[in-house]
C-alpha cells in the first residue's frame, strides 16, 4: 500500500481496555506515533522480527477503527471536523509489549513500529458511513473471537480527535489515525495470549471491512 505521511494512534480510548492494562482513561487523549513504514495490506503476513525475541513472547493484536485525512488541515473546529475526512479503514495496531513498555525507555513508538505492524484494509469513503460512532468491531484469533465492542464506547470520538490533533499541528493529507482498541487484547489475559508463528488474526468492522493477516516468525 501507499506509505502514509504519518500514522498517529490513540491509547486508552476504551475504558475497558484501559482497565485491563492496569490503567484508566485520561482527561485528554493519549497520543503516540507508529512508523509509517509499518503499514501493510489486507492479506499481507505479519512478520514477528527476531528483535522481538528480546523480552520473551510479547507480540499482541489490537483491532481498531482508523480514519484518513483528505487534505492538509490545521486548527479544525470540531463542528467542521468531519469535512476533512477521506474515509475509514480497519486496522490492527500490532504491538510488541516488552519493546513498548520496557525496551525503549517507556516510549511506545518502537514497540508499535516494526515492519508489518500496522495492517490496514482498503479505504471506505467517509460519505458511505453515516456515523463512525455506531460500528461493531471484533477481532478473531484462529477462529475464536477475542475482542468485541461498539465504537460508541470510545472515550474520544472521531470528530473530537480530528479537532484535538489538528490544534497547532498540521495533519497532512493521507495521515492515518488509529482510534484505539477495546478490551480483549492478549496482554490483558491470564495467561497472556500473544501472536505466534502460524496464527491468523482477523479484524472486522461493520460496513468498513474485514482484515485478515497470517503471522510468521522471522
Amino acid at each position: 500500500m501507499r506509505i502514509p505521511p504519518a500514522i498517529i494512534a490513540i491509547g486508552r480510548n476504551y475504558a475497558d481496555h484501559a482497565a485491563e492494562m492496569g490503567g484508566k482513561t485520561d482527561e485528554r487523549p493519549m497520543v503516540f506515533m507508529k512508523n509509517p513504514a509499518s503499514a501493510c495490506r489486507n492479506g499481507d503476513t505479519i512478520v514477528i522480527p527476531t528483535i522481538c525475541r528480546e523480552g520473551g513472547p510479547q507480540v499482541d493484536y489490537e483491532g481498531e477503527l482508523a480514519f484518513e485525512i483528505a487534505d492538509d488541515c490545521r486548527d479544525v473546529p470540531v463542528e467542521q471536523a468531519m469535512s476533512v475526512l477521506a474515509g475509514y479503514r480497519v486496522a490492527n495496531d500490532v504491538s510488541a509489549r516488552w519493546w513498548q513498555k520496557t525496551g525503549s525507555g517507556g516510549q511506545f513508538c518502537r514497540g508499535k513500529s516494526f515492519d508489518t505492524f500496522c495492517p490496514m484494509s482498503d479505504l471506505v469513503p467517509a460519505g458511505a458511513i453515516a456515523d463512525p460512532q455506531d460500528l461493531e468491531i471484533e477481532t478473531i484469533l484462529n477462529g475464536v473471537r477475542v475482542q468485541h465492542a461498539s465504537t460508541r464506547l470510545m472515550v474520544f470520538p472521531v470528530k473530537f480527535l480530528i479537532a484535538e490533533l489538528s490544534r497547532g499541528m498540521t495533519l497532512l493529507a493521507g495521515t492515518i489515525v488509529l482510534t484505539g482498541t477495546p478490551a480483549g487484547v492478549g496482554a490483558g489475559r491470564t495467561p497472556p495470549l500473544f501472536l505466534k508463528d502460524g496464527d491468523c488474526v482477523e479484524v472486522k468492522i461493520a460496513r468498513i471491512g474485514h482484515l485478515v493477516n497470517k503471522v510468521r516468525e522471522a
